[in-house]
């Protein structure tokens, strides 16, 4: 007989939007579950740096009380940059890396902080979510792949692109932008490869042409963390064995013949596995009817391409906003839901729309030239 246990807050997904959520209720008194699929915190690698933005993650830590946290993991120099095109012609270069308001840091450790932030048993390990139906009245089952069922007052979906949540409130799905990135690491111990890191600087690296691109950043570890990103069509990857690393390299090193080979050296040196990462994005404006006892954060709410940096930092705010509005309207979690929903909705849209410009803009024919007339402008404001 299957027993069904009731929280009255149920967080799907332990990415850093549902950690955030669950950090900021709890610093309140307020306790949540978070279930997330993967076996335990370490099953598998989170990715590389993110730069978290003064006006959105740096918010949601400081309401999470962990911003001093954050600051001993900011990776100096970090927030480097430059632009280069395909014959390794470096065309801006901001190589200072120490000043602004989006400190990088490497997602793992900015994860480890809210996770150690967290009451033990906050986060149930292994409990991947297969499904939910409304129960009426706002409340909700939710059935594991284990067998396990529970039930909650409030179910909130943090769990990503292809949400399991979302269909209780939208009948959208992610698109293919047209984009696909393939995820390579350059080891920084060898001397052969010195050239590449003295062009990929201490920070990241715009290196842009028609249609393709080499997408770079400086791990703490002196790893050059890399994306190749190629407007492909979508099935693309299937069509190379990405399980032999040799192929891979040589079927991504076609789109780059006659680029420097500095550049070509991230994919042709990369190190380990090459792995196909195909971006999707909702569609821009995404929204959906007050639905009652469920709602939804990050990627799960708002998944657009990663060419405007925000969509870790928008997950972080969305779970730091989304628990203040509980906090506010204790008892009534409709009203806290809309108050959610209102300022979320014009937020994510405005960025999303800013991160389909900016995929156009750096895969242009042109490219990089918009791109630095861009940053040129934005640096001459600032």
């Amino acid at each position: 007989m299957t027993t069904t246990t009731h929280h009255p807050i149920t967080v799907v997904g332990a990415g850093l939007g549902g950690l955030t959520l669950a950090r900021v209720l709890h610093v309140h008194g307020i306790d949540a579950i978070v279930l997330d699929l993967d076996a335990s915190p370490t099953a598998r690698h989170q990715g590389g740096m993110l730069d978290l933005h003064e006006d959105s993650a740096q918010v949601a830590l400081r309401a999470a009380g962990l911003y001093e946290e954050f600051l001993a993991i900011v990776h100096p120099g970090g927030q480097a940059m430059r632009i280069v095109d395909r014959h390794g012609s470096v065309l801006m270069a901001d190589d200072e890396g120490d000043e602004g308001g989006r400190p990088e840091v490497n997602r793992n450790e900015l994860r480890r902080i809210l996770l150690d932030s967290l009451p033990a048993g906050t986060v149930r390990w292994g409990a991947k979510v297969t499904g939910a139906r409304p129960l009426g009245d706002g409340r909700h089952e939710v059935r594991l792949a284990d067998g396990g069922v529970l039930t909650t007052d409030l179910l909130v979906g943090a769990d990503g692109a292809w949400s399991r949540i979302r269909p209780l409130v939208s009948a959208a799905v992610p698109a293919y932008t047209g984009i696909s990135f393939v995820e390579t690491d350059l080891p920084a111990t060898s001397a052969a490869h010195a050239a590449t890191l003295g062009l990929t600087g201490r920070g990241m690296m715009f290196a842009l042409g028609e249609d393709r691109g080499l997408l770079t950043h400086l791990e703490n570890d002196g790893t050059v963390h890399g994306y190749a990103a190629l407007r492909v069509p979508e099935d693309w990857a299937g069509g190379i064995d990405f399980t032999d690393a040799g192929a891979a390299r040589a079927g991504v090193l076609a789109h780059f013949d006659g680029w420097d080979e500095r550049l070509r050296a991230l994919i042709a040196d990369a190190e380990g596995a090459l792995v196909p990462r195909p971006i999707h994005a909702l569609p821009i404006g995404h929204r959906w009817p007050r639905t009652p006892g469920v709602t939804l954060l990050g990627d799960a709410a708002h998944l657009m391409s990663p060419f405007a940096g925000e969509g870790a930092n928008l997950a972080m705010l969305d779970g730091a906003e989304l628990a203040a509005a509980i906090v506010a309207h204790p008892g009534d979690t409709e009203a806290a839901l809309a108050a959610y929903e209102r300022e979320l909705f014009p937020r994510s849209e405005a960025a999303a729309a800013e991160s389909a410009d900016n995929l156009d803009l750096c895969f242009a024919a042109d490219a990089p030239r918009g791109l630095f007339e861009r940053m040129t402008a934005y640096q001459a404001s600032a």
